[in-house]
């Protein structure tokens, strides 16, 4: 008599089954890569806009408080005031493009009248809003006080 042979492989249903599993494995990993490269330009997005509300404030605080008159283009403007009401895509103080496509810049200046900030009265100071959006629906503002410390 012959001795017998030793068998070697997996059957069809012990296949089957390794083959759902690894199928439900992967498709869960792969919903998690979808969901992560889906969402992944966000806080490039964010931190864009960040940069660029930074930018618009840092220029308008720059500018002296006195209310002058209205100059009309921003490479002109004279005075926090002038600023009030700007809204445009992204631009440099001279009105170059900056290749930003999809976001909006939208400046708000108002006179404070009110009790005024730590002591000096609500005439010498001023807020600045500076919102700035993106087509994708996030957004950041930056809120800032001048005073008129000249």
């Amino acid at each position: 008599m012959s001795a017998p042979r030793l068998q070697r492989g997996l059957t069809l249903v012990e296949l089957i089954i390794a083959i759902v599993v690894m199928g439900v494995a992967v498709s869960g990993v792969l919903l998690v890569f979808t969901t992560t490269v889906a969402r992944s330009a966000d806080p490039m997005i964010q931190q864009q806009a960040g940069a660029i509300a930074e930018a618009y404030m840092e220029e308008v605080l720059l500018r002296p408080f006195t209310v002058g008159p209205e100059t009309g283009v921003r490479a002109n403007f004279d005075d926090i005031f002038d600023y009030d009401g700007l809204d445009e895509p992204p631009t440099d103080q001279f009105g170059n493009a900056l290749g930003l496509a999809g976001y909006n810049v939208r400046v708000e200046v108002t006179a404070d009248p009110s009790e005024g900030l730590g002591g000096i009265p609500g005439s010498d100071v001023a807020r600045i809003d500076v919102k700035v959006s993106h087509t994708s629906g996030h957004s950041v503002q930056l809120t800032g006080y001048r005073t008129n410390y000249e």
